[in-house]
């Protein structure tokens, strides 16, 4: 199947599309978008509750190992025995980016190099200084790990991986990639392995395969 033309570039700013939150002081469904993801970051120090790691309960068919992405929720869960998972914050794609499939994890990286497409320096000139690669590092817009995603033996260009932007988390702000903070990403990291079904899902998103 050839790829639908839609690449990871995953360092991209964008505008958040729809996202919100609860806010428990009025008890009402409130935007959150990058400028209150920002202020609350710098209040906190981390995402909204909602978006923090916690294991949940979770019916499903899918074998302990799977991931199962929620991308209009903004959550990645890590199907666990008896019925449970563990559930993560992420950030999704933005708009013309999502994207929903069943793939699987081809390989994991620890502070992966980070390399721009050629779709991406075309959009923005400042990323051709890293068409060589930008070393794994603290700056790096892949975080501290990533998990390539695989149809087959084929990469599909998307990447489950960490972030720079921690503040992130729980937006529409990628362009494909399934970002987490820097901790989460490393704790799944450490759970998942080679060859692990990810279930993708995202209402209105570009189908890359059938689910």
């Amino acid at each position: 199947m050839a790829l639908i033309a839609v690449f990871c570039a995953c360092a991209a700013l964008a505008q958040a599309l729809e996202t919100q939150i609860f806010d428990p002081a009025t008890r009402t469904w409130v935007t959150y978008d990058p400028r209150q993801a920002v202020k609350y970051y710098r209040a906190h120090g981390q995402a909204p509750e909602e978006f923090q790691r916690r294991i949940v309960d979770f019916r499903t068919a899918e074998k302990p190992g799977t991931i199962i992405i929620d991308g209009d929720k903004h959550f990645l869960y890590y199907v666990l025995p008896d019925f449970q998972a563990i559930r993560y914050g992420i950030g999704v794609g933005k708009d013309g980016f999502g994207w929903a499939g069943i793939v699987k994890v081809g390989r994991k990286q620890e502070w992966p190099t980070w390399t721009p497409p050629a779709e991406m320096i075309e959009r923005d000139p400042k990323a051709a200084q890293y068409k060589d690669g930008m070393p794994g590092g603290p700056e790096n817009p892949l975080g501290a790990r990533a998990l390539y995603l695989y149809e087959g033996n084929q990469d599909t260009i998307y990447r489950i991986h960490g972030t720079n932007q921690p503040w992130s988390i729980g937006l529409n702000i990628s362009s494909g990639c399934i970002r987490m903070n820097n901790d989460d990403v490393t704790d799944l990291y450490n759970r998942v392995e080679i060859g692990a079904k990810v279930i993708v899902l995202m209402q209105g998103a570009a189908l890359y395969r059938g689910v």
